[in-house]
């Protein structure tokens, strides 16, 4: 009979393409781990797994199995999910956020939720939108803090904001202080953006580049604090999200610009798989989030900051 824990390790198996890395993930020996594999190929009479001297590849058949796989254990940690439940935000809730909005959203968000939901205990997981929807839709996530849209018909989502994208540039920098700037202004060639992986650097790109044929600055940067140290050391501008203004613009070499008309700016929000039986924490859960940072809180530290900015004659008219 097939179990759960074999389907565990072959998706762990596809994930790694490492025996050693795969067991290490699963907390077990690899002869432990092996040995499975084996005994889940007998139980399903295919060859899973082309085994080789320093990696493996997943055949045909264990490539479509592991995806199948990947939804069984979604499913059965909803079920478990379903059994345990009984209140809003009690117990365990793994979430993961994006690196452009987990330093300057938890801070806030965090205090307020440990002290309306005090028998919630929250686990984070931050890394890059790609892994946390694989991730997600493997169980290992129930929810995530992304920029959307977000594909998927398995996935269903809640808007919570938008967050307004500002122009970076060093204090110097010639753009006038007195109005807002378009996107003619931006010269592409100096444009700062995070590194490959990061779905900021996209959304930067077509906006930036949408009427213009001219590449952005080959800089990439992991961080949006190390884009902000090139920008105000004069290595190039760059597009910051409204809400980590407060937190990124502390410098007085670095001056922030709105664009004129309709600005733009990334939608915010969270997303679940629709399987989830856990939908009233995810609602509950984005309701703390609006209401902490509110727009309207993150706003405020950023209309304080260009409050100063305007009184030094720096920055344009919000």
């Amino acid at each position: 009979m097939i179990t759960l824990r074999q389907l565990r390790y072959l998706t762990a198996l596809a994930h790694h393409r490492h025996f050693g890395r795969a067991a290490a993930d699963c907390a077990v020996t690899q002869p432990a781990l092996s040995m499975q594999v084996r005994e889940l190929e007998r139980e399903i009479g295919a060859e899973l797994v082309e085994r080789r001297a320093s990696e493996i590849a997943l055949t045909e058949i264990g490539l479509e199995i592991a995806r199948r796989a990947e939804h069984i254990l979604a499913a059965t940690h909803d079920l478990v999910d379903f059994a345990r439940h009984r209140g809003v935000l009690t117990g365990r809730l793994s979430l993961g956020i994006i690196p452009t909005l987990a330093p300057y959203v938890l801070p806030h968000v965090l205090p307020r939720l440990q002290a309306t939901y005090p028998q919630l205990r929250l686990e984070v997981r931050e890394t890059q939108t790609k892994t946390l929807l694989d991730e997600l839709a493997a169980g290992e996530l129930d929810t995530v803090m992304l920029a959307m849209p977000v594909d998927g018909a398995d996935i269903e989502t809640q808007p919570l904001f938008d967050d307004a994208f500002l122009l970076a540039v060093p204090a110097a920098d010639p753009l006038p202080a007195n109005r807002r700037v378009a996107v003619e202004d931006v010269d592409q060639r100096r444009l700062i953006l995070l590194e490959e992986g990061h779905c900021l650097r996209d959304q930067a790109l077509a906006f930036c580049t949408a009427s213009s044929g001219d590449l952005p600055a080959s800089l990439g940067a992991t961080s949006l604090a190390t884009v902000m140290q090139m920008v105000a050391n004069d290595y190039g501008v760059t597009l910051l999200p409204e809400v980590a203004a407060s937190v990124e613009v502390r410098d007085d070499r670095v001056k922030l610009l709105r664009f004129a008309g309709r600005e733009p700016a990334r939608t915010i929000g969270l997303a679940w798989r629709r399987t989830s039986p856990r939908r009233r924490d995810f609602v509950a859960l984005g309701k703390i989030i609006v209401e902490t940072l509110g727009v309207s809180a993150k706003k405020t530290a950023v209309a304080k900051y260009l409050g100063r900015e305007r009184a030094r004659g720096r920055t344009a008219q919000p």
